[in-house]
């Protein structure tokens, strides 16, 4: 392909090579680790980089999509906010959660997935200037969506606990530190943006720390955007920080995805939940950027919230899930390997630092460049083929050292695809400190 004559906006030149592996057959944008793959002499290559799930959606679900693909009106345009069924029925299920009966048509709108949703949200409140808040490790999606409309970041990042090197530890003792996020609020401050449970480290957010971000959103008067796309995958108590009082509501923006809950992220269907003087303004966004999201998957994940608790659906996928962790992590504990215990979310950082690489060992320039994690995630792909994602992509230059000798692993797979990684895992042993 030859280069394009025409310059690209500002926020799209001169990006760096990426690290997303945005498929397995995706031979069209060989990213740094999807390269390492093609190219790996072990194949073919275990994946757990994408957080893409390695089976089907339960059957209820299925059922649900194919019956509303034979209804005439679940074939045409759903309404800007989202179809009356939907909303209902998200209604429902989270009133309870949030302590007060939600309003389906003003407290809801449904989104193109929960990243089109966070995306409506800065357009509908930023303007050219504003800052927002972030805590690393972060969803590496907030910083162009912030970007877009003109926002700027302020980091905040998440300490490992200091011994993550030698000991298996919960992902609770990735600490905030709350007078260095206290000093990164400035008069520009528009926004404070929480992931719980979080992606990647698997961290619920406790109630002192909702409630310690909530006071200081109130006495600087923020909003705030909480992602809580992993929330029915808890193994430790889990609240939404908008559940926590009718001031922390009234600021409070909450982000949802079916494709998470249901194991369908290729549906992409995403929902906000919030106050109406809020909502409708994501609502307007929303209009402008894609009119209204897709209407028999929007139809099928209605039904699939209506009979979730029926079908016993909820404790099961967390079990499941729980579970698979559980199995993976085996390997960790066989071998030595340190790693953050999920609290949530079906994520698994491991610790690396005792994995010594060959001195000499030939990297490309796009992975000799990064930190040591790009080249951790490049050797075993290289020598094991396994494929993990390296977190400091989801940090910014000045932090990245807190997280380099780790990796993620996507746990969202079929056993025998997590037994094979655990024994290409064993491989590593010759390299092992």
């Amino acid at each position: 392909m030859t280069e394009t004559p025409f310059q690209p906006a500002a926020r799209f030149a001169g990006q760096r090579q990426d690290v997303w592996l945005a498929h397995p057959h995706d031979t069209d944008h060989m990213t740094i680790i999807n390269d390492a793959a093609a190219n790996s002499p072990v194949q073919p290559v275990v994946h757990m980089g994408q957080g893409f799930f390695g089976y089907n959606p339960p059957q209820f679900v299925l059922d649900a999509a194919r019956d509303a693909l034979g209804r005439v009106e679940c074939n045409q345009y759903s309404p800007t906010k989202g179809r009356p069924r939907l909303k209902q029925a998200i209604a429902s299920s989270f009133s309870p959660t949030l302590g007060r009966e939600l309003n389906p048509e003003t407290e809801v709108v449904i989104t193109t997935g929960a990243n089109e949703g966070i995306l409506c949200a800065f357009m509908a409140f930023l303007e050219p200037g504003d800052e927002v808040i972030v805590f690393e490790p972060f969803f590496d999606q907030y910083i162009s969506n912030i970007e877009m409309p003109g926002g700027k970041v302020r980091y905040v990042p998440m300490k490992p606990p200091i011994d993550g090197a030698t000991r298996t530890s919960s992902a609770a003792e990735w600490n905030i530190d709350f007078q260095e996020l206290e000093n990164s609020i400035s008069s520009r401050t528009k926004m404070i943006v929480i992931n719980t449970p979080h992606n990647p480290v698997g961290k619920i957010l406790s109630s002192a720390e909702l409630d310690r971000i909530g006071e200081l959103a109130i006495k600087h008067d923020l909003l705030i955007l909480s992602d809580e796309v992993y929330q029915s995958l808890f193994y430790v108590p889990f609240t939404s920080i908008a559940a926590r009082s009718p001031d922390l509501w009234a600021r409070t923006l909450t982000v949802g995805s079916a494709g998470k809950a249901f194991y369908a992220t290729g549906w992409r269907i995403g929902y906000l939940i919030g106050p109406e003087n809020l909502i409708k303004y994501v609502t307007a966004a929303h209009m402008r950027i894609c009119y209204s999201s897709v209407s028999p998957l929007q139809e099928a994940v209605a039904v699939a919230f209506e009979q979730a608790n029926q079908m016993g659906f909820w404790d099961k996928s967390r079990n499941e899930m729980k579970s698979k962790i559980e199995r993976f992590c085996e390997v960790f504990d066989e071998m030595g390997i340190p790693y953050s215990i999920p609290e949530g979310g079906y994520f698994v950082m491991g610790n690396f630092t005792k994995l010594r690489i060959p001195d000499h060992y030939t990297f490309p320039e796009s992975v000799a460049s990064r930190p040591r994690d790009f080249k951790l995630a490049w050797f075993l792909i290289q020598e094991i083929g396994l494929a993990a994602i390296p977190p400091t992509e989801f940090y910014t230059d000045l932090n990245a050292h807190l997280a380099e000798n780790y990796l993620r692993f996507a746990i969202c797979k079929n056993d025998e695809v997590l037994d094979m990684a655990k024994d290409r895992l064993r491989g590593l042993r010759a390299f092992m400190q």
